[in-house]
This record gives C-alpha cells, structure tokens and sequence, in this order.
C-alpha cells in the first residue's frame, strides 16, 4: 500500500507541470463577451454590425483563438432613460461574459464602470466622457479618443480663427456637460472663454428648443459650440436655420456626433443638408489602409445580413470593430499564458428582498485583472490606425478631421493631432516620422465656406440688439479740460477724447448703447489708475479718457489703438541768450578755453625742445626763444607759423597737434555761427540725467502715473516729488523755483505739455521724451469691442479725422512755436575734446622721452671717460655733472664728422650765413 502511494506520488510529480498545465491552458471551445448598445440609435446600429463582422471575422481566423469561438450576447439600452438604462445594463451582467464591448452612453457607461470593477471584467467602452478614467474605473478600458483632445480640437480651430468668445449648446448630462468643461478649459488656455453656456434635456420640446435659440440670438457671440446627440443636434439646427441664424456672421461648430450621423446615414435628405452650409464639425482621423478597405467594401452586405440596411461605416464603426479584436488577440495571449475562464459568486452581492436583479446571480471573473493586462499590452494595425495603449491607458496618437459641411457632403479642410497639438493640412501619420514641430506658424486650414455662402472669416460676435446699456467711466478732470471734462450745464461729458470715441463708434458695423459715468469729484484731478481697475472689476464695461497705456495697466485690461502718442517729457523755466559784444566767447566754456589756451603753449614749449639744439630758428637770446615759443604756438591756430620743423619728432608732433587744432577751429566756427544766427535758450535742467542728480523738488500732475514712474523707474525718492494740479500751479511752481517753495522742473506727458506751452511762453522743454507711449480706451479681457474699436481709431487715423478733432481741441497758440523744444545750449564743452587732448599730449610726452633718451646718449659718449664717482661724494659734483648736461642740451649739437669734412672740402666755395646754408643744422639722429 506504502509502496503504490510513493508510486503514485512520484508519477504525480512528474506529471503535475505537464498535466495540470494543460488543463490550465486547454482552451474553451466557447467564449462569451457582451455588448451594451441603444440599437434604434445611429451610433448603436453601426456599433452592432461592428461587432458582428469583427466576430465573424475572429471566428474565421484560426490564427486568432486557436479552435477558440468568440459568441457576443447584445443588450438594447435605452439612453434617454438613465434608471431604466441602468437597470437593463445590470440585468446583463448577471450573464457570465469575459468582457463587454460598449455602453456608447456616458451615464450609462459610469454606472457599468462601478460594476465591472466589482466583478472584474474589462469593459471596452467607446464613450468619450473625458471624466470616466482608469484611474478610477480600472477594469474601464477606453478604445476611442476622449472628449478632452476633441475639445483641445475645436479650441484649435477657435483660437485659429482668433475668436475670443464662443456661446456652447449642450445636452445637461454627464456627456454633455463634461465635454464643454473640457472645452472650458482648453479656452482658457488659449485666453479664449465661453461667454454663454446653456444645457438642454434630451427629449426637450421644440417649444424649449425654439426658446434656447432665441435667448443665443441674443447674445453677443457668434460662434456657437454644438455638443448633442444626433436627434436633437439636427432639430437644433433645423431650427436655427429658420431663425436666420444659419447666415452671415455666424459660427456653428458641432463636435464628432455630427460627422458620425452624416457618414453613417446615405439617406440625408436634401432640406437637412441645406440648413447646415457651413458649419463645421470634427472626425476621430482614422488612416488610409487595406484592413480599412476591406471593411468598408464589405460593409454594405453586412449591414443588410445584421438587419441595418440604412447605415454606412463611420468613425465609431472602425474603433468598435477594432474593440472587439483587442478583446479577440488579448484572450488568445491570456489562454498562452495559462489563463482559464471561471467565475465565483461574491457573497456581497445578496438581493435579500428577494427582487428581481437577483444579485447573487453576478459572479466575478477569477482572472479578469490578468486578461485586463493581456488588454492593455495589445499593439497591432487595426481599421482605426495602430491599436497601442500608452501609460494612462489612452489610445496612442489620438487626432481629428477638421471636416466643412458644403454642397452635398463634407470636405476636409485639415486636421488636428495630439502630437503637435496644432492646425495642419499634412495628414497626422506623416507627422509621426518626424520631430514635432509646435511653431504656431506652421499652423494652416484650408479656406472654407462659412454660413452665408461667404469666404470671408466672421468676426465672431455682434452687438446684440437688447444688449444691455454700457457703462463706460469718464475721468471728470479738473485741469486741462480741452481733453475730457463735463458741462456743468448739461451734465454731458465733452472734449477731444470724447469725440474720438463717439467718431470711431460711428465707424462700427452695428449699434452700441452707452452711458458715460463721470468719474471723480472734478474738484481734483482723478486716479488714472483706479478708473482702469474699475474696469478690470466689472464695475465699468469700459473706461476712456486720456488714458495712457502703460505695463501695469494692460496686465489688468486691454487696451485700443493708442489714438495719440504720449511720452514723459521735463518742464523747466527758462532765459534767452541775449548777444552781446563778448558773444565770441560764448562758443567754449571757460574750462576748454583754460586748456585750450595752456595746450597751445605746451605744444609750443615740446617744440622749442625738440628743436633747440639744432634749429637756429629756436635759438637765440631767453627773451627771444620766449617769443619764439609763444608765436609760434598760436600762429598754429591760423597755420602760419614761419618756424620750420627739422627733428622727425617735432614734425610728429606739430603734425597731430595741426589735426587737433582743425577739429577745435572747425567746431569754434559753427557754434558761433549758430549762436549768431539762433535764438538761444537756457536752463538748469538739460534732459534726464540732471534730472535724476539733483536734489531738488520735482513736480508732477495730481493723478497721473508718473509719480509711480518716477519713483519706481528712475529711484526718485517721493520727498522730492510734488503734485501739481492746474496750469496755473505749474506755472507759478516753476516761477518760485525751488529756493522759493516751488520745484526746479515738471515730469508730465507731452499732449498735456503742448497744451501747456501754447499758453506760458517762458518755459521749455529741457531735452527729448524719455518714454514713449500712447493713449487708449481700456475694456475689460477678450472684449470684442476693443478690436473693432482699434480697427475704427485706425481708420480715422487713415482718413485724416483724427487731425482734425486734434486741431478742433487741441489747437496750439503762437509762443508754443519758439518754446515747444529746449534748444540745448551750443557751448562746446572740454569732454567734447579730451580725446584729441589726450592723444595730443600722449605724442608730446613720447617725444620728449625719445629726445631725453637721445640727448643722454649723445652727452655720455661726448664726455670723456674718468674715474669713477664716489658714492659718498658730495653734492657739488652732482650740481657740476646737471649743470654740465644742461649746457650740453643747450649747445647747437655740431654737424657730424662726414658732413664736417664735406664743408671743408668746400671752402674754396664762397661763404653765407650759416642760416642760408643748405643742409647745415640737419640733424644727424632724424
């Protein structure tokens, strides 16, 4: 008995790797999945014949399950009813199915998630609610894109078209609204928003349908997002069109459910196509292939074997075929790797009260998280493109179709892909060779056909005729009111500003209604800068005025065309040049005369040196070598000196300092002549340097930006600063100056300053503006009616009425012609030069080296050699040997040896004055 049990035992051993194992891995003859579809529904019915010719075709296929058939089990669910729905999706899963392809229905596919999570079957899902996530549905496996990159599609064509606001129509459910949040926030990205959101049920009236078109109507976008079911999505258009609101100047862009019914349904009537010319819709872009071919070819027989005569393929028609090979080649990697089909009751799922979903009948699939993962790893070339799951169980390579509805069908005018995330005519699988490029330049769209029958791109958003009343702030000023001020008589407001704004409105292809609010006391100038704040809080829909545009301000709002330009400018009080008989000394200031004048004799002194030894024309009596110096250094100003140069070093440099000496005649000469001939101003301030180094107060008008400028930009502490409110202030602030209370200059901009200056005529802009800048009408983020009011300013400017409101407000009176501009004064100051003085003096002291060196050579080898000198020698040896070399510096050097014996040999020549001589006082070392 011991012995046949070992026996056993053994046998067992052998054969239990083998055996066990292959009954492990022994394939069924049968295995069942199950489909949740809403069959009467276009979508369902090419889902249904989906899954049938993909099963007909596995079953065809031994290479598939290996002798393995796949059997579907298809359940009708009813969409619009959400319990009964529910209710019909559980009662199926009380079957014992490995995976279920569907519920196309968002609501319903969240209600089946919880379930398949609990029972552990994979459920291939084509519902494109971007909430629904494996993160938490694990066992929920998404075979489509989701509604996230539809959404960053339409967006895509949005943000191309450059519309910043859209109005969204969608069906209130979790698809409907999930979908435009996910719109909402690709908008957002791009800083485009929807202005308008309105939801409507799924079996709403046409009355509700008729209603919610009316309240869009009245709207002022003019791109309207479509996100519905087919049925209602149609009707919504059919409706619309007999609103008028298919013409010119709208936008309808419907998402995917569009292009599915079109490309399923070949029984479209002729009406229904009409009512949608030119709108715009978008397709999951599946790629050009054999397989694809193949099934499309064929489609027409299967679709009257499976009882849908009616229908063609569509986009969800290749994903679903495709679901079904995933579930079909995953079973058949599951059943390699050991995998068994067997299912255990939960004894959580108890029906107690003994209903009729009888729970207890739902089993769990054992081994559902390993065909879960045989499912996640499956990569092969399907109808839909290449069939791989990337990390977060996506679709790899997700894009759309940019689809045009015109004439009879569609046409395709680019598309979109999550690989670049931009606008392309190139097809996205030629895109996947290459590096992605995110250029928005490189984006493009074929020219389309708009609502209208126009090619011209709407701008997207019209002043509704029951628009509610603008309330546009007016700063109420107290100073310069040519600009914008109110009639105390009427309460109107009035001024330059005013009539740009009303003259540009006017320009506007539509009506606008709007209220100025005036905004300030109008005792006191306003806060520029809380009027615009205003605006960024909705409390004004829009602010104009002498507003100007600065960096902190278009972070809050945005701004029109600058309609004037506005620069900061300095104010100072000045005095005329009055010519006198000393005006020729004007041109230099008392510094460069000072070192002009001392150059002039240095240059002079370098040349007697260098000259001295062996020019008899620096030679003579003291009295005359200082004459001789002192002409000669000033005749150079007019190049007459008679003395000639016979060292190479004192040619040098007389020859720079020549060139020195044209500059400074050149430059004397035409600042005299303009001081001659110009009206001269002076000041203390000369631009903004000055400015900025002073101590002195600085006046600035009461509200404006610039006192934030001045002490943020320049580091202009704001004790220095004074705020001024009226002309008459600047005025008399600038008369007192700032030893008498008053300030040294003003920092305001220039539109102000021009309308200054036309009135007091002894002040001056002191040097040129030190910012640049303009004007605008501020209004709130993404408003349209900035752009078009910019395009309007733009063409006043074209057309010459912005001169001519300039010239009716802003007329400038006779003085503002001397004054307008700060003519700096023409004296030449020493920076001007200290170049050509440096490299003047640079030559001189190099030549004086040179000579030094030479001249001590020349006295050492003249000297005879003796004994050598005693360190401790006294100082009267020291004084002999200077005074020594300085009677030999100032001996004429003798004319060397071969010259010497030259002049002997010519003494039978008669003599001549040793200055006619030619040739004598060469010297030997030049």
């Amino acid at each position: 008995m011991r012995i046949a049990f070992l026996v056993l035992l053994v046998l067992s051993l052998f054969l239990l790797p083998n055996g066990i194992g292959k009954s492990l891995a022994a394939r069924p003859s049968v295995v069942n999945i199950g489909s949740i579809l809403r069959l009467n529904s276009t979508t369902g019915g090419v889902s249904d014949v989906a899954i049938r010719a993909a099963v007909e075709d596995i079953n065809s296929d031994p290479t598939v399950l290996n002798g393995t058939t796949l059997h579907v089990q298809t359940r009708d669910t009813n969409c619009d009813d959400g319990f009964l729905g529910m209710v019909q999706a559980l009662q199926f899963m009380e079957t014992d199915v490995i995976a279920i392809i569907g519920p196309q229905c968002s609501p319903i596919a969240h209600i089946i998630s919880y379930v398949a999570n609990e029972l552990q079957v994979p459920l291939m899902s084509f519902a494109s609610d971007a909430t629904l996530s494996s993160i938490q549905f694990p066992f929920f496996v998404r075979t489509m894109p989701s509604d996230l990159y539809q959404m960053a599609a339409v967006a895509a064509v949005i943000d191309y078209y450059q519309w910043k606001i859209v109005t969204a129509i969608y069906v209130d459910d979790d698809y409907g609204r999930n979908g435009i949040a996910a719109l909402d926030d690709e908008l957002t990205a791009r800083r485009c928003k929807i202005s308008f959101k309105i939801g409507f049920r799924s079996n709403a009236k046409k009355s509700d349908l008729l209603n919610l078109l009316v309240t869009v109507s009245n709207m002022e976008s003019r791109v309207i997002i479509l996100h519905t079911g087919s049925e209602p999505g149609l009707k919504l258009l059919s409706l619309a069109n007999g609103l008028n609101m298919m013409g010119n100047g709208y936008v309808w862009i419907a998402t995917d459910w569009l292009s599915a019914y079109l490309d399923a349904n070949s029984s479209v009537s002729a009406e229904t196509i009409n009512g949608m010319q030119g709108v715009l819709t978008v397709r999951p872009h599946t790629p050009k292939s054999k397989v694809k071919s193949n099934l499309v070819s064929k489609w027409s027989s299967l679709s009257k074997k499976y009882n849908h005569s009616d229908l063609r393929t569509s986009a969800y028609g290749f994903y679903v075929y495709d679901s079904v090979w995933t579930v079909a080649r995953a079973l058949d990697a599951f059943f390699d790797d050991g995998g068994r089909i067997s299912f255990t009751n939960d004894s959580r799922l108890r029906d107690e009260t003994g209903g009729t979903l009888h729970l207890e009948a739902m089993s769990v699939f054992d081994m559902g998280n390993k065909l879960l993962n045989k499912i996640r790893n499956v990569n092969f070339t399907g109808v839909s493109g290449q069939v791989q799951f990337n990390a977060q169980f996506e679709l790899i390579h997700p894009a759309y179709d940019i689809i045009s509805i015109i004439g009879n069908g569609m046409r395709t005018i680019g598309f979109w892909s999550n690989y670049t995330r931009l606008l392309s005519t190139v097809l996205p699988e030629d895109l996947y060779s290459k590096p992605p490029n995110t250029s928005l330049a490189n984006q493009q769209l074929y020219d389309v056909i708009w609502p209208g029958e126009t090619a011209q791109r709407p701008r997207g958003w019209a002043f509704p005729s029951n628009a509610k009343e603008l309330k546009i702030g007016v700063p109420n000023r107290f100073s310069f009111k040519d600009f914008v001020s109110k009639d105390n008589a009427t309460g109107s407001m009035k001024g330059y500003c005013i009539d740009v704004f009303t003259q540009a409105l006017a320009l506007l292809p539509y009506p606008v209604t709007y209220r100025f609010i005036p905004f300030g006391n109008g005792t006191e100038n306003p806060h520029y800068s809380q009027l615009v704040q205003m605006v960024a809080d909705n409390d004004f829909d829009a602010a104009i005025g002498d507003i100007v545009i600065t960096m902190s301000r278009t972070k809050a709002v945005d701004f029109t065309q600058p309609f004037i330009e506005s620069g900061l400018v300095i104010l100072s009080p000045i005095k005329k040049h009055i010519t006198n008989s000393w005006a020729f000394l004007q041109p230099f200031t008392l510094g460069m005369w000072c070192v002009t004048g001392l150059s002039f004799l240095v240059v002079g002194v370098v040349i007697w040196i260098l000259e001295h030894r062996i020019n008899n024309d620096f030679r003579g009596s003291p009295r005359q070598q200082i004459i001789t110096i002192v002409w000669f250094s000033f005749s150079t100003l007019f190049f007459a000196h008679r003395e000639n140069t016979m060292s190479t070093l004192g040619r040098g440099v007389l020859l720079i300092w020549l060139f020195v000496v044209l500059i400074i005649q050149s430059s004397y000469t035409a600042s005299l002549t303009s001081i001659l001939t110009v009206q001269q101003l002076d000041t203390s301030i000369r631009g903004l340097d000055d400015l900025k180094n002073s101590d002195y107060p600085i006046g600035f008008q009461v509200g404006s930006f610039v006192e934030e400028y001045m002490i943020k930009e320049l580091n202009i502490s704001q004790s220095r600063l004074k705020a001024l409110g009226s002309p008459e202030e600047y005025a008399e602030n600038l008369k007192l100056g700032p030893k008498k209370g008053g300030v040294m200059a003003i920092v305001d901009e220039r539109p102000y300053v021009e309308l200054f200056l036309s009135t007091y005529c002894k002040i001056a802009v002191a040097g040129s503006d030190f910012t640049s800048g303009g004007w605008g009408f501020a209004f709130p983020r993404d408003s349209p009616l900035q752009i078009d009011l910019s395009t309007a300013i733009l063409t006043l400017s074209e057309n010459g009425e912005l001169q001519r409101i300039h010239d009716k407000w802003l007329k400038t009176g006779d003085c503002s012609t001397d004054n307008a501009e700060f003519v700096d004064s023409n004296q030449l100051r020493l920076e001007s030069f200290m170049g050509l003085f440096l490299i003047c003096g640079a030559a001189c002291v190099l030549a004086l080296l040179i000579y030094l060196g030479i001249t001590i050579r020349q006295y050492l080898r003249h000297e005879q050699p003796g004994p050598a000198i005693s360190v401790d020698a006294g100082s009267s040896t020291s004084k002999r040997s200077l005074r020594k070399f300085i009677s030999f510096a100032d001996d004429k050097q003798p004319p060397p040896k071969k010259k010497r014996a030259m002049s002997l040999s010519r003494s039978s020549m008669p003599t001549m004055p040793m200055s006619n001589r030619p040739g004598a006082d060469i010297d030997v070392e030049s």
